[in-house]
């Protein structure tokens, strides 16, 4: 979208200001709605007796409702099941009526409530991490999707991969592998890689797939989002951010046991209670144990996850959290397939995945190689209310990880030949991230002003040693992947580590760098329908360089600062229903010349500054028919600059002058149309190309895009009560369109691609749900679709698989 349009959309919004303002002065009335024991009720309906003014409660049990005639009113709060609560409230012109209400009904009597209700489980737009301040998806500049433990249970889903799924335009590109530094899973979001390193807003990084056993739920947090969030744990294209489980004040919890195609096996707890009478400290724990193999003659996964949380209540203005997650992982590393990097897809004979004649049941590996993999995660939080406008958050969070083992992979080199290689791999990676948040919410004038004023220091350091074969590369042997393999056991764990125990040719990287930051971001109430925001954020880049043991010397180090602003602008058409809204949002990533210190002739040693993407968009977000049906629509435009790349006319050197766009638009719906009958559909179209770059890729879509088109979709309808109570069916699926994991010119001037074909793949689930047990069966891949994604990799995804659970809840 061009500046010219987008001043047009400015001033349309802008527009509405003095036709607002020329309103009679309404009022609002707010609070919190809470159960028997201080427990926050969600989804709870507050309404003004014979009114359209309403309002439903979020996580938090707050409400409001705004907007209202100055008057005496029935305020009504009710739910489904249980018995309605009325009082009489007056509403003065201009004032802000506060109401807190506790219900009678205890946690299971309101679960029990919502699962027979009309509700729509799958949307909980209230985040306080998207924008660090109390804001309303409504009264959102950005788009953010979240997946909710509810949709996670309802699909028997047992890792933050398979749960990611269900956000429009999120990718995965390739699954995790397990080692040190960059074991996560990577995905494509807006045309740009990225991976899941934040945790409830800060560092979390986990080198292996997330267990879902403590996730609360996923937000992905679209586009440019340095501002906030730094530029270390996010892309251009946005970033994932898992929110965990928390301790809260009533006695309960779940065992379940889950069992399934390919010797997969699992089971989880989670129990909250309180530990004093008081109820002032309060305990949870969630763990896990899952054991697996691969539909492939070899493969396997084994894994401990234990996470511990405890919170404490000093007074009614200081409470403090801390959580751990502990994770243990033996497993093979997912089944990648490289194209021959020295030849062209045309040389190899195969241009398009669907034509590889192989049996993809063949892993091609004579034994399980196994990566052991340990994580370390700490996180602490201290919230104290300062006054009733201003209250302080204090985080400090350490992530450690560490791995080793042999890592495997294969050379598509023709039509009848792969490559089996091999490396052997050490090592950890340590973060450790304080952050202070200063959050305000009070009024100037007449105009409500949400502010949030923050530091943040990060440091991580880390290594990796890597080994090659005793010949100095990777290549164990050459085998015809079609036919009789009469060595084919011979590639195994053992034979391979006893070629890298007797190897000399190893390799020693490491990094150790830290950021000094500190931001403000701003959302101004310039009427109660018009929101302006904006933030900026300075940011301090220090990378200590790499360090040689056998000089002693450290060379690589360099020193960036770099700001990041945003803008962004919110008109509620309906209030509390229908917001259009625009966004500028920025991010960088501090580079370093590749050059320098050379003393070669003619060739740049200049310090780059570092590189940055902008981006604007706009769009439509609902919330209407009394949380019936929520929905965002936005179209989105990005521009990075100043992208390092090789000089055409000294190839010994680099110039800083590269571009890249990427723009695009998502849609995302999510509905409870009637009583027991929830969807959540999502699509995504992303064009990304890269311009004023190499000759060879000018002008072309990255391998590391991943598709144009990305589709979601997840129906859940649980029968009527009058049916059969508690019974209730799902189905969905994802569309993917083609891939390319090769798009460049070759030599003679044409243009060559490798494509993974698209794909379309059908789930379905069968459940019995009742307020004290669950018992579930879901397929996968219903139609046994052969489908891959790749990171310039062919990935093979697994085939039809079955799974089973059974829940108990206390």
């Amino acid at each position: 979208m061009n500046t010219i349009t987008f001043k047009k959309v400015l001033f349309f919004l802008m527009t509405f200001v003095t036709i607002t303002m020329a309103a009679q002065e309404k009022g609002k009335i707010n609070g919190t709605i809470s159960l028997s024991g201080n427990t926050p009720a969600e989804n709870i309906s507050v309404a003004l007796k014979g009114t359209a003014y309403s309002a439903v409660t979020g996580a938090n049990g707050q409400y409001e409702i705004r907007n209202i005639k100055p008057g005496t009113y029935t305020l009504r709060v009710s739910a489904v099941g249980i018995s309605n609560v009325e009082t009489s409230v007056t509403v003065a012109a201009g004032e802000n009526v506060k109401k807190d209400f506790t219900l009678t009904e205890s946690q299971e009597q309101l679960n029990e409530v919502v699962i027979s209700g009309n509700v729509n489980r799958y949307s909980k737009k209230e985040s306080v991490t998207v924008s660090r301040l109390p804001l309303k998806n409504l009264e959102n500049a950005q788009v953010y999707n979240v997946v909710t433990k509810e949709l996670m249970t309802d699909q028997l889903v047992t890792n933050q991969d398979d749960a990611i799924k269900n956000i429009p335009g999120v990718y995965q590109l390739w699954g995790s592998t397990g080692r040190a530094g960059d074991g996560g899973s990577y995905f494509a979001s807006r045309g740009f890689v990225t991976q899941a390193l934040v945790r409830n807003g800060v560092a979390g990084t986990v080198i292996a797939n997330n267990d879902a056993a403590n996730i609360e739920s996923i937000e992905a947090i679209k586009g440019p989002s340095a501002t906030l969030f730094g530029s270390i744990l996010t892309s251009y294209g946005g970033l994932i951010n898992r929110v965990t489980k928390k301790p809260h004040e009533t006695f309960g919890g779940e065992v379940t046991y889950q069992t399934g195609s390919f010797g997969f096996n699992r089971a989880t707890i989670d129990v909250n209670t309180p530990v004093s009478e008081d109820k002032k400290a309060l305990f949870r724990l969630n763990a896990s144990t899952t054991k697996s193999q691969t539909f492939q003659d070899y493969g396997m996964n084994k894994s401990f996850f234990f996470a511990p949380s405890f919170t404490y209540k000093f007074s009614d203005k200081l409470t403090a959290t801390i959580e751990g997650e502990f994770f243990n992982q033996d497993a093979t590393g997912m089944h990648l397939i490289y194209l021959d990097w020295t030849a062209t897809p045309s040389q190899i004979g195969i241009t398009n995945a669907k034509d590889l004649k192989y049996d993809f049941k063949r892993s091609l590996n004579g034994s399980d190689f196994i990566t052991q993999t340990k994580s370390r995660n700490i996180f602490a939080t201290v919230d104290y209310k300062i006054s009733d406008s201003w209250k302080s958050q204090s985080v400090i969070t350490s992530a450690n990880n560490e791995a080793e083992g042999p890592g495997v992979w294969l050379y598509l080199l023709n039509t009848t030949q792969m490559s089996r290689n091999a490396w052997g791999f050490q090592g950890s990676s340590n973060a450790i991230e304080f952050q202070q948040n200063f959050i305000g919410d009070f009024s100037i004038g007449k105009m409500r002003n949400r502010v949030v004023i923050g530091g943040d220091i990060y440091h991580t350091k880390g290594y990796t040693n890597i080994t090659y074969l005793p010949s100095g590369g990777y290549l164990f042997d050459i085998v015809d992947y079609n036919g009789t393999i009469p060595n084919y056991n011979a590639f195994n764990q053992n034979n391979v580590q006893a070629q890298l125990d007797q190897s000399t040719n190893v390799y020693n990287s490491g990094t150790n760098l830290s950021t000094h930051s500190v931001y403000v971001s701003d959302v101004l109430n310039i009427t109660p329908s018009l929101l302006i925001s904006a933030g900026v954020r300075f940011d301090n880049f220090e990378n200590r360089g790499s360090y040689s043991a056998v000089t002693n010397t450290t060379s690589g180090g360099f020193s960036q600062n770099a700001f990041s602003p945003k803008f962004g602008i919110v008109y509620q058409i309906i209030e509390e229903q229908v917001s259009v809204f625009g966004n500028y949002q920025n991010s960088f990533k501090n580079v370093l010349n590749p050059n320098q210190g050379s003393t070669q002739p003619n060739v740049n040693t200049d310090t780059f500054k570092p590189e940055h993407a902008n981006q604007i968009e706009v769009g439509v977000k609902l919330n209407a028919f009394k949380n019936k049906l929520n929905a965002n629509i936005s179209y989105y435009n990005i521009k990075v600059e100043d992208i390092v790349r090789t000089n055409a006319l000294n190839p010994n050197s680099s110039i800083q002058d590269g571009t890249q766009k990427s723009e695009g638009f998502e849609l995302e719906i999510n509905a409870n149309p009637i009583p027991g009958l929830n969807i959540v559909a999502g699509y995504a179209y992303n064009d990304s190309r890269l311009e004023k770059t190499e000759a060879n890729v000018n002008g072309l879509r990255p391998t590391t895009a991943g598709p144009q088109s990305l589709a979601n979709l997840w129906i859940s309808y649980k029968l009527p009560v009058e049916t059969i109570d508690g019974l209730g069916i799902g189905f969905g699926g994802n569309y993917a369109d083609e891939t390319l994991i090769y798009n460049q010119y070759v030599s003679t001037g044409a243009r060559e691609t490798f494509k993974l074909p698209s794909y379309t793949v059908l789930n379905a689930s069968l459940f019995y749900d009742k307020p004290k047990y669950r018992v579930s069966l879901k397929v996968n891949n219903l139609t046994d679709e052969l489908y891959f994604n790749g990171y310039t990799t062919i990935n093979v995804q697994a085939p039809r698989t079955f799974m089973g659970g059974v829940t108990y809840k206390f």
